[in-house]
């Protein structure tokens, strides 16, 4: 059953999940990342490590957009759903540099079991792209 409540935005939107969770994932705890949004797109920001070059590490950008496919992906299941990554595909498009990201990420299809999803990752207010993703979810009873 679906829901309306009103995002940081304040505008009303639909959704399964009332209120908004927050990623509660050590791995998504450590990056800071905060949901920004309940429609099919999701947005979630990070301050991120950086690798030997100075560039935000492949790993932390690939954590951002596995989290926006899996909020994504959520936000059309029931109430007793839950969602398990099960494969995703990541194009480092390229090098990561700001101090913050954002990932988008769009609902392609969703059935009773799988759902496939792409993300965008982008930095700061930028439009260039960063990373694209298609990931594979599998819904699961909640536990």
């Amino acid at each position: 059953m679906f829901r309306p409540f009103t995002n940081p935005s304040g505008s009303r939107v639909a959704s399964a999940r009332d209120p908004l969770p927050q990623p509660d994932s050590a791995q998504v705890r450590a990056l800071r990342c905060r949901r920004r949004s309940a429609a099919s797109a999701h947005r979630t920001a990070a301050t991120p490590s950086t690798q030997q070059n100075g560039f935000v590490h492949a790993g932390a950008i690939t954590t951002l957009a596995d989290s926006a496919c899996g909020y994504a992906a959520m936000s059309l299941q029931p109430p007793d759903r839950d969602i398990l990554t099960v494969e995703f595909k990541v194009n480092l498009m390229s090098p990561a540099v700001g101090q913050y990201f954002r990932a988008t990420a769009t609902v392609v299809r969703s059935g009773r079991n799988l759902t496939v999803c792409t993300a965008e990752v982008v930095a700061d207010d930028s439009t260039r792209t960063i990373a694209l993703m298609q990931a594979t979810l599998m819904a699961v009873p909640t536990s």
